[in-house]
């Protein structure tokens, strides 16, 4: 097909001198998977789950990539993605979070950052997105989650930062408890 010449070629990490890449997200097991996913795809990971601990890495040593958690519990990404952006201009960096919003994918892009992608994500969207050719966008993913999946999962995650207390979870999502109930009964849908 004729058409696919027209798609701009992605880069590689071996295309790249600084493979560092700095995963920034207080999410433990999320930040760990994507941490060792992306070390397979020959990064060379440094991980931070705070505001602080990461802008100590940054100012030590900018690394060339970083992907960096939008909310964190002792602050804002953009911190992070501002600091990044004075110490390295050309630093590849792309933001995270479980919250998309048009208002704060602006700001994230205004602050420096090439890429905005909502949670859940995998290794292979992130990759994409790191290593977009600059003239272009990352593709859109084959087989992203449907919009029912996106909003189990969202419901899911806001329940087990409730300490899986369906009233609180109910209250926080505004939602009656019983509708709560069924929805956390039910299977993920695919």
């Amino acid at each position: 097909m004729r058409g696919s010449n027209l798609q701009p070629t992605q880069m590689k990490i071996t295309d790249f001198a600084d493979r560092s890449l700095l995963i920034v997200d207080d999410d433990d097991p999320l930040r760990g998977r994507l941490s060792r996913a992306m070390e397979k795809k020959g990064f060379l990971v440094q991980e931070a789950k705070s505001v602080a601990q990461s802008i100590e890495i940054v100012r030590k040593n900018p690394p060339n990539f970083a992907v960096i958690d939008l909310r964190l519990e002792d602050g804002n990404g953009l911190d992070v993605v501002k600091e990044l952006f004075k110490a390295k201009k050309d630093s590849r960096i792309v933001m995270l979070t479980g919250y998309g919003n048009l208002p704060t994918a602006v700001a994230a892009v205004k602050a420096g950052a090439i890429d905005y992608i909502a949670k859940p994500v995998d290794a292979d969207d992130v990759e994409a997105a790191l290593l977009a050719s600059p003239e272009s966008k990352a593709k859109p993913p084959e087989n992203p989650m449907s919009a029912d999946r996106v909003k189990w999962e969202h419901i899911h995650r806001v329940f087990e930062l409730c300490n899986r207390n369906v009233s609180e979870t109910a209250r926080r999502l505004k939602m009656h408890r019983r509708t709560l109930q069924r929805i956390l009964s039910k299977r993920s849908p695919k």
